[in-house]
């Protein structure tokens, strides 16, 4: 018997909570989920990056919502004993009760949601506006009875030259998305690891926290992660990029 999506996300939440580093690998399809999942993960993470390359479509809402939940559901229907997350970019423009009733029928118990909107020019959403969506998000989910992981993202270290005091920025943001019911907050491209720290002292949740599978994050290694008390920890589209080479030199010899 399959394992129901609200008893999966159940899992999901309480794996952020357990002490320990959570981390959830960024697959695109059936087969890298198969992959990671019979590697020992208990958890996996959809990257919007790597899913519209594998689909032959671009990243920053490129698919549209209908593209990205066809992967999504690929994905769960391959491990369905498995929690997994999926970024959903901006949202895709969908107003936030559809967002999670279409997410939970594609099977995901987590989301990823940035405040840079790229179906509206690329413009930042202002902290309240990020933080009222996110809010919206969670609403619909305890409305459904699940316990839905949404990780808020900004994107302020992206675009630091906007602001004065990134780390002041991105602290005001995601404490904003924490109060709004986010699970999880996500500092995507935070620097180096003093800027973690103000980040992780600040906050009072789970923060997430970039990798590449091969070199370690800005902040560090694992190791190093794990000794700052970083909850959370995906790959982005990193680990899809560093198997290129390994795929190159596999095929060159039999050209």
């Amino acid at each position: 018997m399959t394992t129901s999506v609200a008893t999966l996300a159940t899992r999901l939440l309480e794996l952020h909570h357990t002490g320990s580093t959570l981390v959830l690998p960024n697959v695109w399809d059936a087969w890298s989920a198969k992959v990671v999942a019979e590697a020992g993960f208990g958890a996996l993470s959809i990257g919007s990056h790597p899913l519209a390359d594998s689909r032959g479509q671009g990243d920053n809402e490129d698919m549209t919502i209908d593209d990205a939940l066809d992967g999504v559901r690929r994905i769960c229907s391959a491990v369905p004993e498995v929690p997994v997350t999926a970024d959903m970019e901006a949202g895709y423009g969908a107003a936030p009760a559809e967002l999670v009733e279409r997410l939970l029928e594609a099977g995901a118990v987590g989301l990823n949601i940035e405040d840079t909107v790229h179906s509206d020019g690329g413009r930042m959403r202002s902290a309240a506006e990020h933080a009222d969506y996110i809010g919206a998000i969670r609403q619909a989910a305890d409305a459904a009875g699940v316990d839905l992981v949404v990780n808020a993202r900004t994107d302020v270290f992206l675009k630091k030259d906007q602001f004065a005091d990134p780390v002041d920025e991105a602290i005001t943001r995601l404490r904003a998305c924490e109060e709004a019911g986010a699970r999880c907050v996500y500092p995507v491209g935070v620097p180096d690891a003093a800027a973690l720290q103000a980040l992780l002292d600040a906050l009072s949740g789970p923060v997430n926290v970039i990798a590449n599978p091969r070199t370690g994050s800005a902040a560090g290694s694992l190791e190093d992660l794990q000794a700052m008390g970083v909850h959370r920890v995906t790959f982005g589209p990193k680990l899809m990029q560093e198997l290129a080479p390994d795929l190159t030199a596999l095929v060159t010899p039999w050209r």
